[in-house]
């Protein structure tokens, strides 16, 4: 699990509790209900492919996430699931596992190089 803020659409930081997704090549999923409690503006509709190798459609909008300290607009997907992280927020950053029961998840940046992304 990953503590972040998300900004509501007044500025109010909220703490979430995600998911790290691996195979979730976005930023941030949330429920529904809490995108509308945040009151989110909508920006556009998505796809992606799922697990089970069914398409998926979903509706996407913007927020501010405060992310290592430092306020980063973002898209978040709407899905009926628990809030997940995916790639593209962890792009940068070394993520340790330990995959055991209680074991503890580390995220730390990597050495400020050309970072950008691959084409």
């Amino acid at each position: 699990m990953i503590r972040a803020l998300v900004r509501d659409a007044a500025g109010q930081a909220h703490e979430i509790e995600a998911i790290i997704d691996t195979g979730f090549n976005g930023s941030l999923t949330l429920p529904p209900a809490l995108i509308a409690a945040l009151a989110l503006p909508w920006r556009t509709r998505g796809s992606a492919i799922l697990a089970n190798g069914t398409e998926d459609e979903f509706d996407i909008y913007a927020a501010t996430l405060i992310w290592d300290g430092i306020p980063r607009p973002i898209l978040i997907e709407s899905v009926d699931t628990a809030p997940l992280v995916g790639m593209a927020l962890l792009y940068g950053y070394d993520v340790r596992i330990q995959a055991i029961d209680g074991g503890l998840m580390t995220l730390e940046a990597l050495p400020k190089m050309d970072q950008s992304r691959p084409a």
